[in-house]
């Protein structure tokens, strides 16, 4: 694993502290001693929270628009590492809390991971973590099980890559399956419970995969 270098860490403190500054001064214009009365700590905490959030969502789509991701090996010291450390900085500090909870009920992880830049079609959900959001496509109809993982990063020593997974519609991933970077997996597949599916692997349409490594085992409802 590269050593994240000074330069990235004060990007990411400059990004936490304009969001939250944002944050503060928001909630300052929202809150009132006489309106809330003795509500006014409850209310403080909680339109600051709503506040940080909104302001972490919005500044973070807008990093990727000045530090794009880009598809790839990421070389050393190239602006393409750069940009990725920074990415990986404030999605394990601000949003992997969120991601890996389970609090938040899968409704709502729809929203938080759109939010985050994960392209999702029509009633399709995620039980799972996906690990790089903006790096992650998912057609319509799509469901990713309890505990199953994307994650469209590879970290192989000094070797750093990035390879986004697009999954079509009407797919199904079992609860605990992983699925690793670079991986297509076409409309109408399944991917069975605790599957490992490595990067790169292509699943055409309709096919049924598992196992650890993930194989095809049938067609359709064949196994």
């Amino acid at each position: 694993m590269r050593k994240i270098t000074n330069a990235q860490i004060s990007t990411f403190l400059l990004i936490l502290f304009i969001i939250t500054s944002f944050s503060f001064i928001t909630t300052s214009q929202f809150t009132s001693k006489a309106v809330f009365d003795e509500f006014y700590p409850l209310a403080f905490v909680a339109i600051l929270t709503l506040s940080f959030y909104s302001f972490a969502f919005i500044i973070y789509r807008l990093s990727h628009k000045l530090m794009p991701l880009t598809e790839g090996d990421l070389g050393v010291g190239s602006p393409e590492e750069f940009a990725y450390q920074v990415d990986t900085l404030l999605r394990l500090v601000l949003f992997y809390p969120l991601i890996r909870t389970y609090f938040i009920p899968t409704p709502l992880m729809r929203l938080i991971y759109q939010a985050l830049g994960t392209k999702m079609g029509a009633n399709t959900y995620s039980g799972g973590s996906i690990l790089d959001p903006a790096l992650t496509v998912l057609g319509a109809n799509t469901i990713i099980g309890h505990d199953a993982v994307l994650f469209s990063h590879v970290i192989e020593g000094n070797h750093m890559a990035l390879a986004p997974i697009i999954i079509g519609n009407n797919v199904t991933i079992g609860a605990k399956a992983s699925i690793m970077p670079g991986v297509t997996i076409g409309d109408g597949a399944v991917v069975s419970v605790g599957a490992v599916v490595l990067k790169g692997t292509h699943i055409k349409t309709g096919e049924h995969w598992g196992g650890v490594p993930a194989k095809k085992l049938g067609q359709g409802n064949e196994t």
